[in-house]
């Protein structure tokens, strides 16, 4: 084949397929949304730990919807930073409480953590100390999967991890792109 000729055919090929692409992409972003997004069967565990980070509540009021259908027996909140005085897990906790949770189950996890790995450390210990042997984790749709990656590298096959994913409001991997926000959560 000529070079010229080779030149166009890739290049009748490359539009080809930037077409289908474009034809597909509901279904091609979709699935790269559902890619962040991890949610195990939900059952019986040892513990419910809710990881932080969440400004919105999502998280914490997952995990009263856990605790009013008695899946574990306590509810380890994560607390790695203060803000204005006061520890992330009891802001979250008392934010629990002012809408009906029930928080004679809620222990506040006090850490001093600055990403996900370090959470996992912090609670690998605690586990450990409790003898927990399964765990529910609930944090933000988009970082479930992520963090179900980071928390079974750090307590390893010896403890049973499931996620249980938030909803988000700024974050539906069915449409994420629509908007700026689930463009930025994707792309950050």
């Amino acid at each position: 084949m000529r070079p010229g000729r080779r030149s166009a055919t890739l290049l009748a090929l490359a539009l080809a397929v930037i077409v289908v692409l474009f034809f597909l992409r509901a279904w091609w972003l979709r699935e790269l949304g559902v890619l962040l997004v991890r949610a195990d069967a939900v059952g019986s565990a040892d513990a419910i730990l809710v990881l932080a980070g969440d400004f919105t509540g999502a998280r914490i009021m997952k995990a009263c919807e856990l605790v009013s259908g008695a899946y574990a027996p306590v509810v380890l909140v994560s607390g790695p930073m203060d803000f204005y005085g006061t520890n992330e897990a009891d802001l979250a906790i008392r934010y629990a409480q002012e809408r009906g949770c029930p928080t004679r189950m809620l222990v506040p996890f006090r850490m001093n953590a600055l990403s996900t790995e370090e959470e996992a450390t912090r609670f690998k210990s605690e586990i450990a100390r409790r003898g927990f042997h399964d765990v529910l984790i609930v944090t933000s749709n988009f970082h479930s999967a992520r963090a179900g990656r980071i928390f079974e590298r750090h307590l390893g096959s010896g403890v049973r991890i499931r996620m249980v994913p938030a909803p988000y409001e700024y974050f539906n991997p069915d449409n994420w792109w629509v908007s700026r926000e689930g463009r930025k959560t994707i792309f950050f």
